[in-house]
């Protein structure tokens, strides 16, 4: 009888500040990698929770999400494979105000609380890459604020997609209307006529429960400002990823 044969764990250096390591610190931190699943819809963590692990995904793409008292919310950062989930461990402020939650599924290498506090006070490149991303997250939700106070909801969501298809690294996203209004914070009768209307244009296709992108020029032409200018700034902050990563 022939044995299935056991699903290949995935590189940790799919994952664009692991791979920068050196190898040294690398392969001290490798045995204290821990592969888990992000399934779709994981609230990773509540807004004001402890946070435990640090997050280092290596595929799919979790939301930072900011919740208000009457029930609304808002994305307010993307993060996939470029980055990491869990500032507030090295940041100082033991939580964050925004809840984490997993907008298309995949897979994530988490390193606990006490050994992300004991890389950092060594004071290697995993401290100064964590805090460039630091950096180039705020510039995100900075720019994505002000995204949402002054461009149309066509401009919000062409920049949306751009971004999230830039980590997902596919022309296929797996995500229904609903949860991008949820995501943008606007009505659901908003998207449904945006994506018609860039459909009808030729720039994406939606089915039921997912959105492929068929020009992607276009589609940077349609977007604001502001996809470009937080998409220079991580290239700007963070080393590209490895060829064969």
């Amino acid at each position: 009888m022939i044995k299935p044969l056991k699903p290949v764990a995935p590189d940790p250096r799919q994952n664009q500040i692991l791979a920068a390591l050196p190898k040294a610190e690398y392969e001290r931190l490798l045995p204290e990698l821990e592969l888990v699943a992000m399934p779709l819809g994981w609230t990773m963590a509540e807004s004001g929770d402890h946070v435990k692990y640090l997050h280092f995904p290596v595929s799919g793409i979790v939301s930072l999400i900011y919740a208000l008292e009457d029930g609304s919310s808002s994305e307010i950062a993307l993060v996939g494979n470029e980055g990491l989930i869990g500032i507030s461990i090295y940041m100082g402020g033991e939580s964050l105000p925004s809840s984490t939650e997993v907008q298309s599924a995949g897979q994530a290498y988490r390193l606990s609380r006490k050994t992300m506090k004991h890389e950092f006070e060594l004071g290697g490149q995993l401290q100064r890459l964590a805090l460039l991303y630091t950096q180039a997250l705020i510039v995100q939700t900075s720019q994505m604020a002000v995204c949402n106070q002054h461009h149309s909801v066509e401009q919000q969501f062409t920049r949306w997609l751009l971004m999230s298809f830039d980590r997902l690294h596919s022309d296929k996203m797996v995500i229904t209307q609903e949860q991008i209004s949820h995501l943008l914070g606007v009505r659901r009768e908003s998207v449904t006529q945006t994506a018609g209307k860039l459909q009808k244009d030729g720039l994406i296709t939606k089915a039921r429960g997912s959105i492929t992108v068929l020009d992607r020029a276009l589609l940077e032409a349609r977007s604001c400002e502001c996809y470009a200018a937080v998409k220079a700034e991580c290239d700007r902050l963070l080393p590209p990823l490895k060829a064969g990563h």
